[in-house]
């Protein structure tokens, strides 16, 4: 039987990719939260497996060989857990380039830059318009690129759905706290509805969904 990978999660965009692929794949886990608003990220037990204080982050109790492995990193959990389960990644070496293509799209591009949208709407305690309007335009404009791709291609690296999509998701589902619309995106709007409806990615997007903040709301 399969040891349960540890999971050290927390609530987030970049946390739900990980307990997203892992409902999808089928792999037993074990979830351990870090409070990020705590600062749970900056403990020496936790900087063990993630070096650079950020989740997620996995430890594999059989991982190459049958060693344990640590590994940090939204993205490389991802290809590694793919690589592992053959599942998500590509039939062919022309499908394995564009999922990983559309991955690090994800990882350098709208991360980034909806996760500094993010910051700058809701979370900074200075009103900066420059930023807003900065991070908030770059985030639409990579948006559009998604549209674009996604209008010819049912899932974002082709016809099958993958780890790209996974790591997307989660970022592209809070398009309205990134101040963003759909109304001229018809193509990313049936994604995430298609790619949402999953039982899997919805599995992975409640995981202790009770522990999200968010500083905009207004108190019931």
């Amino acid at each position: 039987m399969t040891s349960p990978i540890d999971l050290y999660y927390w609530p987030t965009p970049n946390g739900w990719k990980i307990s997203i692929a892992l409902e999808e794949m089928g792999l037993p886990y074990t979830t351990h939260l870090i409070d990020i608003s705590a600062g749970d990220q900056m403990a020496p037990a936790f900087l063990k497996v993630s070096p650079n204080n950020k989740i997620p982050a996995i430890t594999d109790p059989d991982g190459p060989d049958g060693a344990p492995i640590h590994i940090f990193e939204s993205g490389a959990i991802l290809q590694y857990l793919a690589r592992k389960t053959g599942l998500f990644c590509g039939a062919t070496e022309r499908d394995r380039i564009a999922v990983d293509q559309w991955l690090m799209w994800q990882m350098g591009g709208l991360g980034p830059m909806a996760g500094q949208a993010h910051h700058f709407l809701k979370f900074a305690k200075q009103d900066i318009p420059y930023a807003k309007d900065r991070y908030r335009a770059e985030t639409a404009r990579l948006y559009t690129v998604l549209d674009h791709q996604l209008s010819q291609t049912a899932y974002v690296a082709g016809p099958d759905y993958s780890i790209a999509d996974m790591s997307i998701w989660g970022w592209a589902s809070l398009w309205e706290g990134q101040q963003q619309t759909l109304d001229d995106k018809p193509h990313l709007a049936r994604w995430i509805d298609t790619v949402g409806s999953r039982p899997a990615v919805q599995r992975g997007r409640a995981l202790h969904a009770d522990k999200r903040r968010d500083p905009t709301a207004k108190p019931a």
